[in-house]
């Protein structure tokens, strides 16, 4: 029987190895984020979600609040609450996370 670990590929915390997103979540590597390339999940675990706040992105302006984990309190990126601009709201209930501050594990 396969390690469930190696048949599920995740993401964790590059500070403290808690797991943040599993690779099946996984819905674009094509986002920018604060210090860099980010990726774009459906579900987040082990996190903490900050307060809501307006913000304009590169996108368009949405109600976002950060993230951070919930073993280091490192910040990791964003969660989209709410699309302003009807074309964006795909982006709704997910999840930003910065690569930089993630590591992918078997």
């Amino acid at each position: 029987m396969a390690d469930a670990s190696y048949s599920h590929p995740l993401f964790s915390c590059r500070s403290c190895r808690n797991p943040i997103a599993l690779r099946d979540d996984l819905l674009s590597k094509r986002f920018v984020a604060k210090s860099g390339g980010a990726y774009l999940f459906k579900h987040a675990m082990n996190v903490v979600v900050g307060k809501k706040e307006d913000r304009q992105l590169m996108t368009g302006y949405f109600s976002v609040a950060d993230i951070f984990c919930s073993k280091c309190g490192e910040e990791l990126g964003w969660k989209y609450v709410k699309a302003y601009d009807p074309s964006q709201k795909y982006k709704e209930g997910r999840f930003i996370i910065e690569t930089a501050k993630i590591l992918k594990e078997y």
